[in-house]
C-alpha cells in the first residue's frame, strides 16, 4: 500500500507533536530556586545539636562547618541587628542553630515574654511553636511558662522552631535540628527568610514584636 506525500507529512508532524509533549515544559528563565522539602518530624535528622552556644564570631556557625553564613535583619531593618521603642531594646543574632536575642527592660516595672503566643517562622516557610532555652521535648505539645523581665533589666536567651525539637531518649538533654545546615546542601538556602514574633505582655496588654532575617550569602570555608 502506498502512502500519499501528503499522507507522510501528516504522520512526521503527530510524531513531532507527541515528541514535544513528552519533552514536558521548560523551567520558566531566573526563576529563583526553590528550597528543599521541610524535614519531616519523624525522620532522622542529619545534624543534631545541644541548645545552641553563641559566640563573637563575625560569621557564626560550628567549627567543622562546610559553609559560613551571612544574614540582613530585613524587618525592622537594621544593620546592626537592632531595634528599640520606649518600651523594650532588642539586639539580634541569627546564627545556624538558632536566633540568639538580648532583650532590655527599659521601664520601671515588669514586662513578660509570652511563649504560647509566640511563633517561630522557620526557613521552609513553616509558621510554627517556639522553643527558647529551657523547652524541651516534652513541651512540644504543651504550655510554657511566661518569662518575666524586671523594671531596667536585661535578659538573653534563643529561640528556634520548635518542629526542630529532637527525642532526647529519655534525657532532659534539648536536642534539635539547626536552622541551616552547614554542610554540602547549605547553598540550597540563598535568600532564605526565617525570624519570630515575640509577644510581650507590658502593662498588662499583649505586645508583638516581629523579626525576620535573609540568608545574605552562604561562603565555603
Amino acid at each position: 500500500m502506498r502512502t500519499s506525500t501528503a499522507g507522510l507529512v501528516l504522520i512526521a508532524s503527530f510524531a513531532a507533536a507527541l515528541a514535544g509533549c513528552s519533552a514536558g515544559t521548560a523551567p520558566e528563565a531566573g526563576a529563583p530556586p526553590a528550597l528543599p522539602a521541610a524535614p519531616d518530624a519523624s525522620s532522622a535528622p542529619n545534624a543534631i545539636v545541644e541548645g545552641s552556644s553563641d559566640s563573637v564570631a563575625v560569621l557564626p556557625g560550628s567549627p567543622g562547618a562546610q559553609y559560613r553564613y551571612r544574614f540582613r535583619q530585613i524587618e525592622p531593618s537594621s544593620d546592626k541587628f537592632q531595634f528599640q521603642d520606649r518600651d523594650l531594646s532588642f539586639y539580634m543574632r541569627p546564627t545556624p542553630a538558632a536566633v540568639h536575642f538580648q532583650v532590655e527592660n527599659r521601664q520601671d516595672r515588669p514586662v513578660q515574654i509570652d511563649w504560647n503566643r509566640s511563633s517561630f517562622i522557620d526557613p521552609y516557610g513553616r509558621t510554627t511553636k517556639i522553643s527558647h532555652a529551657t523547652t524541651r521535648w516534652s513541651d512540644r505539645y504543651g504550655s510554657q511558662a511566661n518569662t518575666m523581665i524586671p523594671g531596667l533589666q536585661r535578659y538573653s536567651d534563643y529561640v528556634f522552631s520548635s518542629e526542630f525539637l529532637v527525642d532526647p531518649a529519655g534525657t532532659d538533654r534539648q536536642l534539635h535540628r539547626p536552622l541551616l545546615p552547614e554542610d554540602a546542601s547549605a547553598p540550597q538556602f540563598n535568600d532564605a527568610v526565617f525570624g519570630m514574633e515575640l509577644v510581650f505582655i507590658v502593662e498588662d496588654q499583649p505586645r508583638s514584636y516581629s523579626f525576620r532575617f535573609k540568608v545574605a550569602s552562604i561562603l565555603p570555608r
